[in-house]
Protein backbone atom coordinates (compact mmCIF):
# COMPACT_ATOMS: atom_id res chain seq x y z
CA UNK A 1 0.00 0.00 0.00
CA UNK A 2 1.33 3.45 -0.85
CA UNK A 3 2.55 5.25 2.28
CA UNK A 4 0.85 8.42 1.01
CA UNK A 5 -2.60 6.83 1.15
CA UNK A 6 -4.70 5.56 4.00
CA UNK A 7 -7.95 3.61 4.06
CA UNK A 8 -10.92 4.99 5.96
CA UNK A 9 -14.11 2.97 6.42
CA UNK A 10 -17.45 4.79 6.59
CA UNK A 11 -20.80 3.38 7.66
CA UNK A 12 -22.96 5.57 5.40
CA UNK A 13 -22.62 7.44 2.11
CA UNK A 14 -23.61 10.65 3.90
CA UNK A 15 -20.11 10.59 5.44
CA UNK A 16 -18.49 11.41 2.09
CA UNK A 17 -19.50 14.19 -0.28
CA UNK A 18 -21.17 13.29 -3.55
CA UNK A 19 -18.45 15.20 -5.42
CA UNK A 20 -15.65 13.23 -3.72
CA UNK A 21 -17.35 9.88 -4.39
CA UNK A 22 -18.36 10.64 -7.97
CA UNK A 23 -14.93 12.03 -8.86
CA UNK A 24 -13.80 8.41 -8.49
CA UNK A 25 -16.96 6.55 -9.56
CA UNK A 26 -18.08 8.66 -12.52
CA UNK A 27 -15.49 11.40 -13.05
CA UNK A 28 -17.04 12.53 -16.32
CA UNK A 29 -20.18 13.48 -14.40
CA UNK A 30 -18.09 15.81 -12.23
CA UNK A 31 -15.73 17.23 -14.86
CA UNK A 32 -16.04 16.85 -18.60
CA UNK A 33 -12.26 17.10 -18.86
CA UNK A 34 -11.71 14.02 -16.69
CA UNK A 35 -13.25 10.96 -18.29
CA UNK A 36 -12.51 7.36 -17.29
CA UNK A 37 -14.75 4.88 -19.01
CA UNK A 38 -18.49 5.14 -19.33
CA UNK A 39 -20.95 6.66 -16.88
CA UNK A 40 -22.58 3.95 -14.76
CA UNK A 41 -25.64 5.07 -12.76
CA UNK A 42 -25.42 2.27 -10.19
CA UNK A 43 -22.06 3.27 -8.72
CA UNK A 44 -23.08 6.91 -8.37
CA UNK A 45 -23.42 8.54 -4.96
CA UNK A 46 -27.07 9.27 -5.78
CA UNK A 47 -28.07 5.66 -6.45
CA UNK A 48 -26.19 4.12 -3.53
CA UNK A 49 -27.43 6.85 -1.17
CA UNK A 50 -31.03 6.21 -2.20
CA UNK A 51 -30.61 2.58 -1.15
CA UNK A 52 -29.42 3.67 2.30
CA UNK A 53 -31.83 6.55 2.90
CA UNK A 54 -34.80 4.39 1.90
CA UNK A 55 -33.68 1.64 4.33
CA UNK A 56 -33.49 -0.85 1.47
CA UNK A 57 -29.87 -1.28 2.59
CA UNK A 58 -29.01 -1.29 6.31
CA UNK A 59 -27.75 -3.51 9.08
CA UNK A 60 -31.36 -4.55 9.65
CA UNK A 61 -31.63 -5.93 6.11
CA UNK A 62 -28.27 -7.68 6.39
CA UNK A 63 -26.39 -5.10 4.30
CA UNK A 64 -24.32 -3.00 6.71
CA UNK A 65 -22.42 -0.30 4.76
CA UNK A 66 -18.64 -0.46 5.21
CA UNK A 67 -17.50 1.68 2.31
CA UNK A 68 -13.78 2.05 1.73
CA UNK A 69 -12.14 5.40 1.00
CA UNK A 70 -8.51 5.70 -0.11
CA UNK A 71 -7.37 9.14 1.02
CA UNK A 72 -4.26 11.27 1.11
CA UNK A 73 -3.03 12.66 4.40
CA UNK A 74 -5.05 15.83 3.79
CA UNK A 75 -8.27 13.78 3.23
CA UNK A 76 -8.37 14.05 -0.56
CA UNK A 77 -10.35 11.03 -1.78
CA UNK A 78 -8.53 9.17 -4.58
CA UNK A 79 -10.42 5.88 -4.48
CA UNK A 80 -13.66 4.40 -3.14
CA UNK A 81 -15.34 0.99 -3.03
CA UNK A 82 -19.02 0.29 -2.21
CA UNK A 83 -18.67 -2.39 0.48
CA UNK A 84 -21.12 -4.10 2.84
CA UNK A 85 -20.83 -6.41 5.82
CA UNK A 86 -23.28 -9.22 5.07
CA UNK A 87 -25.08 -11.65 7.40
CA UNK A 88 -26.55 -13.67 4.50
CA UNK A 89 -26.04 -14.20 0.76
CA UNK A 90 -29.33 -12.85 -0.59
CA UNK A 91 -29.62 -10.14 -3.22
CA UNK A 92 -26.22 -10.79 -4.79
CA UNK A 93 -26.84 -12.90 -7.94
CA UNK A 94 -23.45 -14.62 -7.56
CA UNK A 95 -24.35 -17.65 -5.52
CA UNK A 96 -22.17 -18.90 -2.67
CA UNK A 97 -24.80 -20.62 -0.52
CA UNK A 98 -23.08 -23.98 -1.08
CA UNK A 99 -19.78 -22.56 0.17
CA UNK A 100 -21.49 -21.26 3.31
CA UNK A 101 -23.23 -24.55 4.03
CA UNK A 102 -20.07 -26.61 3.55
CA UNK A 103 -17.98 -24.31 5.76
CA UNK A 104 -20.53 -24.28 8.54
CA UNK A 105 -20.90 -28.08 8.41
CA UNK A 106 -17.13 -28.21 8.93
CA UNK A 107 -17.48 -26.03 12.03
CA UNK A 108 -16.62 -22.61 10.56
CA UNK A 109 -18.58 -19.36 10.51
CA UNK A 110 -19.13 -18.13 6.96
CA UNK A 111 -20.98 -15.03 8.09
CA UNK A 112 -20.25 -12.21 8.39
CA UNK A 113 -18.63 -11.69 5.02
CA UNK A 114 -17.74 -8.59 3.01
CA UNK A 115 -19.42 -7.79 -0.28
CA UNK A 116 -18.14 -5.16 -2.73
CA UNK A 117 -21.06 -4.70 -5.06
CA UNK A 118 -24.15 -2.71 -5.91
CA UNK A 119 -26.89 -4.29 -3.77
CA UNK A 120 -29.62 -6.18 -5.63
CA UNK A 121 -28.10 -5.17 -8.98
CA UNK A 122 -26.45 -7.77 -11.26
CA UNK A 123 -25.01 -5.14 -13.61
CA UNK A 124 -21.33 -5.07 -14.53
CA UNK A 125 -19.16 -2.05 -13.78
CA UNK A 126 -16.08 -0.87 -11.95
CA UNK A 127 -15.90 -1.71 -8.25
CA UNK A 128 -12.49 -0.39 -7.17
CA UNK A 129 -13.30 3.16 -8.13
CA UNK A 130 -10.25 5.39 -8.49
CA UNK A 131 -9.75 8.92 -9.70
CA UNK A 132 -8.34 9.19 -13.24
CA UNK A 133 -4.78 10.19 -14.00
CA UNK A 134 -1.66 10.28 -11.82
CA UNK A 135 -3.60 11.38 -8.73
CA UNK A 136 -5.29 8.00 -8.57
CA UNK A 137 -2.14 5.92 -8.95
CA UNK A 138 -1.82 3.47 -6.10
CA UNK A 139 -5.45 3.89 -4.99
CA UNK A 140 -6.58 0.62 -6.57
CA UNK A 141 -3.91 -1.37 -4.75
CA UNK A 142 -4.72 0.50 -1.55
CA UNK A 143 -8.39 -0.47 -1.84
CA UNK A 144 -7.57 -4.13 -2.53
CA UNK A 145 -5.20 -4.32 0.44
CA UNK A 146 -7.64 -2.40 2.59
CA UNK A 147 -10.42 -4.85 1.77
CA UNK A 148 -8.30 -7.78 2.96
CA UNK A 149 -7.37 -5.90 6.12
CA UNK A 150 -11.01 -5.01 6.80
CA UNK A 151 -11.88 -8.69 6.36
CA UNK A 152 -9.44 -9.52 9.16
CA UNK A 153 -10.62 -6.67 11.41
CA UNK A 154 -14.31 -7.61 11.07
CA UNK A 155 -13.46 -11.33 11.46
CA UNK A 156 -15.22 -12.00 8.17
CA UNK A 157 -14.72 -15.31 6.41
CA UNK A 158 -14.31 -13.76 2.99
CA UNK A 159 -14.54 -10.72 0.74
CA UNK A 160 -16.41 -10.88 -2.57
CA UNK A 161 -16.17 -8.39 -5.43
CA UNK A 162 -18.97 -9.10 -7.86
CA UNK A 163 -19.87 -7.96 -11.38
CA UNK A 164 -16.57 -6.14 -11.68
CA UNK A 165 -14.76 -5.40 -14.94
CA UNK A 166 -12.35 -7.90 -16.47
CA UNK A 167 -9.26 -5.69 -15.84
CA UNK A 168 -10.21 -5.42 -12.15
CA UNK A 169 -10.80 -9.18 -12.07
CA UNK A 170 -7.28 -9.82 -13.34
CA UNK A 171 -5.83 -7.19 -11.01
CA UNK A 172 -7.39 -8.86 -7.94
CA UNK A 173 -6.38 -12.32 -9.18
CA UNK A 174 -2.76 -11.17 -9.03
CA UNK A 175 -3.37 -10.28 -5.37
CA UNK A 176 -4.71 -13.62 -4.21
CA UNK A 177 -8.40 -13.33 -5.03
CA UNK A 178 -10.03 -16.37 -6.66
CA UNK A 179 -11.48 -15.96 -10.14
CA UNK A 180 -15.10 -16.75 -10.94
CA UNK A 181 -17.12 -16.30 -14.14
CA UNK A 182 -20.76 -16.51 -15.10
CA UNK A 183 -22.99 -15.66 -18.03
CA UNK A 184 -25.56 -13.00 -18.87
CA UNK A 185 -27.29 -12.04 -22.11
CA UNK A 186 -26.61 -8.58 -23.55
CA UNK A 187 -27.75 -6.90 -26.75
CA UNK A 188 -25.09 -5.12 -28.82
CA UNK A 189 -25.84 -2.26 -31.17
CA UNK A 190 -24.15 -2.89 -34.53
CA UNK A 191 -24.85 0.64 -35.71
CA UNK A 192 -28.56 0.01 -36.34
CA UNK A 193 -30.62 3.03 -37.35
CA UNK A 194 -34.02 1.41 -36.73
CA UNK A 195 -35.49 -1.68 -35.10
CA UNK A 196 -36.12 -3.03 -38.59
CA UNK A 197 -32.39 -2.76 -39.28
CA UNK A 198 -31.81 -5.00 -36.26
CA UNK A 199 -34.47 -7.45 -37.46
CA UNK A 200 -32.79 -7.54 -40.86
CA UNK A 201 -29.69 -9.03 -39.23
CA UNK A 202 -31.69 -11.99 -37.91
CA UNK A 203 -32.57 -15.27 -39.55
CA UNK A 204 -35.96 -15.06 -41.27
CA UNK A 205 -37.69 -17.39 -38.81
CA UNK A 206 -36.50 -15.40 -35.79
CA UNK A 207 -37.40 -12.13 -37.49
CA UNK A 208 -40.95 -13.28 -38.11
CA UNK A 209 -41.29 -14.58 -34.54
CA UNK A 210 -40.29 -11.22 -33.04
CA UNK A 211 -42.66 -9.31 -35.29
CA UNK A 212 -45.48 -11.62 -34.22
CA UNK A 213 -44.60 -11.23 -30.52
CA UNK A 214 -44.55 -7.44 -30.76
CA UNK A 215 -47.88 -7.43 -32.58
CA UNK A 216 -49.60 -9.80 -30.14
CA UNK A 217 -48.20 -8.02 -27.06
CA UNK A 218 -50.45 -5.02 -27.72
CA UNK A 219 -53.47 -6.80 -29.25
CA UNK A 220 -55.66 -6.57 -26.13
CA UNK A 221 -55.84 -2.79 -26.17
CA UNK A 222 -52.40 -2.34 -24.59
CA UNK A 223 -50.76 1.08 -24.92
CA UNK A 224 -47.01 1.42 -24.33
CA UNK A 225 -45.69 4.56 -22.62
CA UNK A 226 -41.92 5.17 -22.23
CA UNK A 227 -41.55 7.59 -19.29
CA UNK A 228 -38.55 9.55 -18.06
CA UNK A 229 -37.74 12.86 -16.39
CA UNK A 230 -40.82 14.80 -15.28
CA UNK A 231 -43.08 11.93 -16.46
CA UNK A 232 -42.05 10.00 -13.34
CA UNK A 233 -44.79 11.19 -11.01
CA UNK A 234 -45.66 9.71 -7.63
CA UNK A 235 -48.80 8.11 -9.07
CA UNK A 236 -46.67 6.36 -11.69
CA UNK A 237 -44.31 5.12 -8.96
CA UNK A 238 -47.30 3.88 -6.94
CA UNK A 239 -48.38 1.79 -9.90
CA UNK A 240 -44.91 0.47 -10.65
CA UNK A 241 -44.25 -0.40 -7.02
CA UNK A 242 -47.42 -2.54 -7.02
CA UNK A 243 -46.02 -4.41 -10.04
CA UNK A 244 -42.64 -4.79 -8.36
CA UNK A 245 -44.18 -6.15 -5.16
CA UNK A 246 -46.46 -8.58 -6.98
CA UNK A 247 -43.70 -10.07 -9.11
CA UNK A 248 -40.97 -9.81 -6.48
CA UNK A 249 -43.05 -11.62 -3.86
CA UNK A 250 -43.45 -14.56 -6.24
CA UNK A 251 -39.81 -14.66 -7.39
CA UNK A 252 -37.86 -13.88 -4.22
CA UNK A 253 -40.37 -14.17 -1.36
CA UNK A 254 -39.39 -10.73 -0.06
CA UNK A 255 -38.80 -7.84 -2.46
CA UNK A 256 -35.71 -5.85 -1.53
CA UNK A 257 -36.55 -2.26 -2.43
CA UNK A 258 -38.88 -0.05 -0.39
CA UNK A 259 -41.50 2.26 -1.88
CA UNK A 260 -39.46 5.27 -0.76
CA UNK A 261 -36.49 4.11 -2.82
CA UNK A 262 -38.41 4.71 -6.05
CA UNK A 263 -39.47 8.20 -4.98
CA UNK A 264 -35.88 9.06 -4.11
CA UNK A 265 -34.32 7.85 -7.36
CA UNK A 266 -37.18 9.46 -9.24
CA UNK A 267 -36.30 12.75 -7.60
CA UNK A 268 -32.50 12.51 -7.85
CA UNK A 269 -32.00 10.54 -11.06
CA UNK A 270 -35.09 11.21 -13.18
CA UNK A 271 -33.09 11.79 -16.36
CA UNK A 272 -31.20 8.52 -15.80
CA UNK A 273 -34.35 6.38 -15.63
CA UNK A 274 -36.50 4.93 -18.40
CA UNK A 275 -39.73 3.46 -17.09
CA UNK A 276 -41.62 1.56 -19.78
CA UNK A 277 -45.26 1.27 -18.70
CA UNK A 278 -48.24 -0.52 -20.24
CA UNK A 279 -51.78 0.80 -19.91
CA UNK A 280 -55.05 -0.97 -20.69
CA UNK A 281 -58.55 0.44 -20.30
CA UNK A 282 -57.17 3.57 -18.68
CA UNK A 283 -55.05 1.95 -15.94
CA UNK A 284 -51.45 0.89 -15.66
CA UNK A 285 -51.12 -2.89 -15.85
CA UNK A 286 -47.38 -3.60 -16.23
CA UNK A 287 -44.01 -1.89 -16.29
CA UNK A 288 -40.23 -2.30 -16.57
CA UNK A 289 -37.57 -0.01 -15.12
CA UNK A 290 -34.27 0.74 -16.85
CA UNK A 291 -31.33 2.91 -15.82
CA UNK A 292 -29.48 4.90 -18.47
CA UNK A 293 -25.69 4.93 -18.71
CA UNK A 294 -23.59 6.84 -21.21
CA UNK A 295 -23.21 3.73 -23.38
CA UNK A 296 -25.52 1.14 -21.83
CA UNK A 297 -29.21 0.81 -21.00
CA UNK A 298 -29.50 -1.35 -17.89
CA UNK A 299 -32.75 -3.28 -17.57
CA UNK A 300 -33.68 -4.02 -13.96
CA UNK A 301 -37.13 -4.82 -12.57
CA UNK A 302 -40.36 -5.80 -14.24
CA UNK A 303 -43.83 -6.49 -12.89
CA UNK A 304 -47.46 -6.78 -13.89
CA UNK A 305 -50.93 -7.06 -12.40
CA UNK A 306 -52.41 -8.38 -15.64
CA UNK A 307 -50.75 -11.01 -17.79
CA UNK A 308 -50.82 -10.74 -21.56
CA UNK A 309 -48.91 -12.87 -24.08
CA UNK A 310 -45.45 -11.50 -24.89
CA UNK A 311 -45.96 -8.27 -22.92
CA UNK A 312 -42.93 -9.10 -20.77
CA UNK A 313 -40.74 -9.42 -23.88
CA UNK A 314 -42.09 -6.18 -25.33
CA UNK A 315 -41.56 -4.07 -22.22
CA UNK A 316 -38.24 -5.54 -21.10
CA UNK A 317 -36.42 -6.43 -24.33
CA UNK A 318 -37.88 -4.87 -27.47
CA UNK A 319 -38.64 -1.44 -26.01
CA UNK A 320 -35.12 -1.41 -24.57
CA UNK A 321 -33.65 -2.13 -28.01
CA UNK A 322 -35.84 0.59 -29.52
CA UNK A 323 -34.56 3.10 -26.97
CA UNK A 324 -30.91 2.08 -27.37
CA UNK A 325 -31.08 2.45 -31.16
CA UNK A 326 -32.86 5.82 -30.98
CA UNK A 327 -30.34 7.18 -28.44
CA UNK A 328 -27.28 5.53 -30.02
CA UNK A 329 -26.40 3.47 -26.96
CA UNK A 330 -23.94 0.64 -27.50
CA UNK A 331 -25.68 -2.11 -25.56
CA UNK A 332 -28.57 -3.27 -23.44
CA UNK A 333 -27.95 -5.33 -20.31
CA UNK A 334 -31.16 -7.12 -19.46
CA UNK A 335 -30.27 -8.48 -16.02
CA UNK A 336 -29.33 -11.91 -14.75
CA UNK A 337 -30.01 -15.32 -16.30
CA UNK A 338 -32.61 -16.05 -18.95
CA UNK A 339 -31.62 -18.14 -21.97
CA UNK A 340 -34.95 -17.09 -23.53
CA UNK A 341 -33.23 -13.75 -24.27
CA UNK A 342 -30.97 -15.46 -26.80
CA UNK A 343 -33.62 -15.88 -29.50
CA UNK A 344 -34.46 -12.19 -29.08
CA UNK A 345 -31.00 -10.99 -30.03
CA UNK A 346 -29.33 -10.90 -26.60
CA UNK A 347 -26.02 -12.78 -26.78
CA UNK A 348 -24.09 -14.65 -24.07
CA UNK A 349 -21.62 -12.39 -22.29
CA UNK A 350 -19.15 -13.35 -19.57
CA UNK A 351 -19.47 -11.67 -16.17
CA UNK A 352 -16.74 -11.65 -13.52
CA UNK A 353 -16.34 -11.88 -9.76
CA UNK A 354 -13.31 -12.16 -7.46
CA UNK A 355 -13.23 -13.79 -4.01
CA UNK A 356 -10.81 -13.52 -1.11
CA UNK A 357 -11.19 -16.54 1.21
CA UNK A 358 -9.45 -16.21 4.57
CA UNK A 359 -9.37 -19.87 5.62
CA UNK A 360 -6.69 -21.76 3.59
CA UNK A 361 -8.62 -25.05 3.61
CA UNK A 362 -11.85 -23.43 2.40
CA UNK A 363 -9.87 -21.46 -0.14
CA UNK A 364 -8.33 -24.63 -1.64
CA UNK A 365 -11.74 -26.33 -1.90
CA UNK A 366 -13.35 -23.29 -3.55
CA UNK A 367 -10.40 -22.79 -5.92
CA UNK A 368 -10.78 -26.36 -7.16
CA UNK A 369 -14.52 -25.90 -7.67
CA UNK A 370 -14.09 -22.58 -9.50
CA UNK A 371 -11.54 -24.05 -11.93
CA UNK A 372 -14.14 -26.59 -13.05
CA UNK A 373 -16.93 -24.00 -13.07
CA UNK A 374 -14.97 -21.60 -15.28
CA UNK A 375 -14.42 -24.35 -17.83
CA UNK A 376 -18.13 -25.12 -17.84
CA UNK A 377 -19.11 -21.45 -18.23
CA UNK A 378 -16.70 -21.05 -21.16
CA UNK A 379 -18.00 -24.17 -22.92
CA UNK A 380 -21.63 -23.19 -22.31
CA UNK A 381 -20.96 -19.73 -23.73
CA UNK A 382 -19.52 -21.17 -26.93
CA UNK A 383 -22.50 -23.48 -27.31
CA UNK A 384 -25.01 -20.70 -26.72
CA UNK A 385 -23.24 -18.40 -29.16
CA UNK A 386 -23.67 -21.05 -31.85
CA UNK A 387 -27.43 -20.83 -31.30
CA UNK A 388 -27.54 -17.05 -31.85
CA UNK A 389 -30.47 -15.90 -34.01
CA UNK A 390 -28.36 -13.84 -36.40
CA UNK A 391 -28.14 -14.71 -40.06
CA UNK A 392 -25.33 -17.05 -41.02
CA UNK A 393 -25.71 -16.08 -44.69
CA UNK A 394 -26.14 -12.32 -45.14
CA UNK A 395 -27.47 -12.96 -48.62
CA UNK A 396 -30.49 -14.73 -47.15
CA UNK A 397 -33.70 -13.54 -48.72
CA UNK A 398 -36.73 -12.46 -46.71
CA UNK A 399 -39.35 -15.11 -46.38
Amino acid sequence: MSTSLRIRVISALRDVTAESWDSCANPEAVSTSACQGEYNPFISHDFLSCLEISKSVSGRTGWQPQHLLAETEDRQVLGVAPCYLKSHSRGEYVFDHGWAEAYERAGGNYYPKLQVSVPFTPASGRRLLVAPGPAGEGAQAALANGLIELCNIRQASSAHVTFLTEPEWRFLGDRGFLHRTDQQFHWDNAGYQTFDDFLGALAARKRKAIRRERREAVENGIEIHPLTGSDLTESVWDAFFAFYMETGSRKWGRPYLTRNFFSLVGERMADKILLVMAKRAGRWVAGAINFIGSETLFGRHWGAVEHHPFLHFELCYYQAIDYAIAHKLQRVEAGAQGEHKLSRGYLPTTTYSAHYIADPALRRAIADYLARERSYVEAAGRELAEAAPFRKDHAEEDV
